[in-house]
């Protein structure tokens, strides 16, 4: 069971939230009242997650922060802001203390349970790749994917991006190579009859943005955010130098740019023989796939972009989606699509 340290000097929300947490049935919960009891039970505990409070007495959710960041200990331990703080700045100014996460109050429990839920399992993926570097037998070598993912953890830019942002634009000057670290990109191009076609999708902990490694080649797509984004960026000329150095990764990259030439190969087939419905299910499965911790979370995404994917007509989509819903595949929630029923919408012909 993992343990949750929330820090928070509300008394009936901490008692409210700590009840929330331990009813869940997957956490344990020590809370402390300010940030200076907070700091002590974090180095006393050391607890799997932190959930704190920005304005409280004696010490304030950034001081303990900077506090714990500064510690050898405690500096990996994940990290989620709650605060009645929305401005902008103030988002940015915890984000930028290295801060994993930022709930706003009033906040629902789903909300609250799925960030603890990512960090933590993002933060059980950077542990074992710490090991792996730790194990490697030669100091500085990077073997595998998961080493040249690391890399740009430890030493890439930092982007934020709301829903909706352009990352880069089709002919753009392809300065950077990115990881995703947090929500998903679709990557499209316009067409000679100005169609905007979808040609990939990726998720976190998916690299993007590599054209040519030898040649100065703008970005031959434009990159969105689709939800709120967090990217690591590493200059391409920085990452060609490292690529010299380590050719098992290069040999892994490779592999990587076939399994995306298939997947484009897969799509283009699809769009040219499959049926209407087929299209819908498989697209819908697809966004599932990479948008979504469990496939049968609410899809967030606009139906155009469905369209895009899919190689037809929006209004062609959506009856295609009526039809999927009278079924009883998918549900209808807003403008969200939720799945019923994964393996039947798998055999849609």
């Amino acid at each position: 069971m993992k343990t949750i340290l929330l820090i928070e000097d509300d008394v009936t929300l901490r008692e409210n939230t700590e009840e929330l947490l331990e009813l869940s049935g997957y956490y344990n919960v020590v809370t402390a009242a300010n940030g200076k009891l907070g700091l002590e039970k974090a180095k006393e505990t050391n607890p799997d997650i932190i959930v704190c409070d920005i304005m409280m007495p004696e010490l304030d959710g950034y001081g303990v922060l900077e506090a714990l960041s500064q510690n050898e200990e405690t500096q990996f331990i994940p990290f989620i802001f709650l605060s009645a703080k929305t401005e902008r700045g103030d988002i940015r100014k915890g984000m930028n203390l290295g801060a994993d996460d930022y709930i706003t109050k009033p906040f629902t429990e789903e909300e609250l349970l799925q960030a603890i839920e990512s960090r933590l399992a993002k933060s059980s993926i950077l542990q074992e790749r710490r090991e792996q570097n730790i194990e490697a037998e030669v100091e500085g070598e990077l073997r595998n994917l998961n080493d040249l993912k690391n890399f740009f953890d430890d030493n890439g830019t930092i982007f934020q991006y709301k829903e909706d942002d352009i990352v880069y634009e089709e002919g753009d000057n392809s300065n950077y190579i990115f990881l995703v670290t947090k929500g998903a990109v679709k990557c499209s191009k316009l067409n000679e009859q100005g169609k905007n076609l979808t040609t990939s999708l990726y998720k976190e902990d998916d690299l993007f943005g590599y054209t040519s490694f030898s040649q100065n080649q703008a970005y031959q797509e434009t990159a969105v955010a689709i939800s709120a984004t967090e990217l690591v960026g590493i200059k391409k000329s920085e990452l060609t130098n490292v690529l010299h150095k380590n050719h098992k990764v290069v040999l892994e990259l490779v592999d990587l740019l076939t399994d995306n030439l298939k997947d484009v190969k897969e799509q283009l087939i699809d769009m040219a023989y499959n049926s209407v419905h087929k299209k819908t299910a498989a697209t819908l499965l697809k966004f599932a796939e990479k948008i979504n911790r469990k496939p049968e979370d609410p899809i967030k995404i606009s139906r155009y972009d469905l369209a895009s994917v899919a190689g037809i007509a929006t209004e062609t989509l959506i009856r295609s989606i009526s039809k999927l819903k009278k079924q009883g595949l998918i549900a209808i929630e807003g403008r969200n699509i939720k799945i019923l029923d994964v393996e039947a919408l798998k055999l849609v012909e």
